[in-house]
């Protein structure tokens, strides 16, 4: 396999492009696909519970788990990376997501899509996180990190958004046990990319990261030790540091707001008001499209602009946005107009916190502590995935929910403003 990565090495050379840049498309492709292993399942729900004769909420608890059990390995999956290497830890991870898909063909009982759903897919999609596009920008790159940052956030929530409507046809035109192969094939592909090109380190082909010199300090950690000791370690110093609370809840309420809500109940949103689910779907790829520029221009705003202010503003914006949607008029306009000013906003967040946990805690650190707040960004979106559902039940509408929703994003931006003047806003890790 190495004499295919330098072959590739000579050949970029030629042209003039750095293998971080080659290593940051692996990245996005296997975080596009990973993270659309989450998104499908909200596809799925409706001809799932259609045809078993089940409500909303009890589907939920499958939602619900999957990010629980997101939020579990995403800490963890990056100290993994640290122990076991970049490539290992996707080709597992990969596998997984495809392993859980199958089971879920032949799941009939509640139980059988909370192992396939909510323990497969959320424990190898939590792997592959955030954290993961934190630790390739870290290590590959010393110039552009914020700008990488983005590009690779972006595809973590595209993948969620933009393989909805393939994945809506498929199910309404086969069925939905065949809305499963979009996803599983990607990540075959990215198990296969992996195999044959993906490095741990820029060492690994006697490179220096994009953009700076190589840090031997940054090699020392990947030769032993034990993952789960690593990451608690790590959470022990973080919170310490006052910036790791505010990050976490306003990361709490970036999940619930977005994964949690968004992602999985939107289509069931537009089916109460007689929205058929591959129309539905496509609001959410067209908010996956935005949500590309948007993080992206995140990234490349974090490297110019106060992190605090734009992370104030994302959240102030994200809450309009929601107390929006079910007072506009839901037609197609509105829902349009909605989807790309969403889509905008979907995890512009990611950029400006990432960078706030490599200031505060640092470059090898950073990326685990970043996990950890990763971790309970997903705990939001848990608890979304299933209140939401049985909040629906209950009164019967969706309304509420978003309105409670954009609330709390206007407590995320007065929590960023009061912490900003606190004077503790400038601590470095070391201090």
């Amino acid at each position: 396999m190495i004499m295919l990565s330098i072959a590739l090495l000579k050949t970029l050379n030629r042209i003039g492009i750095h293998y971080s840049w080659f290593m940051a498309l692996l990245a996005f492709l296997a975080l596009f696909f990973s993270s659309a292993a989450m998104g499908t399942p909200g596809i799925l729900m409706v001809p799932i519970t259609q045809g078993f004769g089940w409500t909303i909420s009890d589907f939920s608890m499958s939602l619900s788990l999957l990010f629980v059990s997101v939020a579990i390995a995403a800490p963890f999956g990056t100290a993994l990376m640290h122990v076991l290497g970049l490539t290992r830890v996707i080709i597992i991870s990969s596998a997984l997501i495809i392993v859980g898909f199958l089971l879920t063909i032949i799941s009939y009982e509640k139980w059988h899509f909370l192992f396939s759903i909510g323990i497969c897919l959320g424990l190898a999609s939590g792997v592959l996180g955030v954290g993961f596009a934190a630790i390739v920008a870290t290590r590959w790159f010393d110039a552009r990190r914020g700008l990488v940052i983005g590009i690779l956030a972006s595809a973590w929530a595209a993948g969620q958004l933009i393989l909805l409507p393939l994945i809506a046809w498929i199910s309404e035109t086969f069925g939905w046990q065949y809305g499963i192969l979009p996803t599983s094939l990607g990540c075959l592909l990215s198990i296969i990319l992996f195999l044959l090109f993906g490095k741990n380190w820029p060492s690994d082909l006697n490179l220096q990261p994009f953009g700076g010199e190589k840090d031997s300090k940054n090699f020392l950690i990947e030769q032993s030790g034990n993952p789960i000791k690593m990451s608690f370690e790590v959470l022990r110093s973080s919170v310490r540091h006052p910036g790791f609370w505010i990050l976490s809840l306003t990361f709490f309420i970036c999940g619930l707001t977005s994964n949690g809500l968004i992602s999985q109940h939107f289509v069931a949103f537009c089916s109460d008001i007689n929205i058929g689910i591959v129309v539905a779907s496509s609001y959410l790829a067209l908010m996956g499209v935005f949500n590309f520029l948007g993080a992206t221009s995140s990234g490349w705003l974090a490297d110019r602009i106060d992190n605090y202010k734009l992370l104030a503003f994302y959240y102030a914006f994200r809450g309009l946005s929601l107390i929006y949607l079910p007072y506009s008029s839901l037609d197609v306009f509105s829902l349009t107009l909605w989807a790309i000013f969403f889509g905008f906003d979907f995890i512009a967040t990611i950029p400006p916190t990432a960078r706030f946990s490599a200031k505060f805690f640092g470059k090898i650190n950073g990326p685990i502590a970043f996990s950890w707040m990763f971790c309970i960004h997903q705990l939001g979106a848990a608890s979304a995935a299933f209140s939401a559902g049985e909040a629906r039940d209950v009164i019967l509408s969706y309304g509420p929910v978003f309105v409670t929703a954009g609330v709390m994003c206007f407590i995320a931006t007065l929590s960023l403003l009061l912490f900003k003047i606190s004077g503790k806003s400038d601590l470095s890790y070391t201090e």
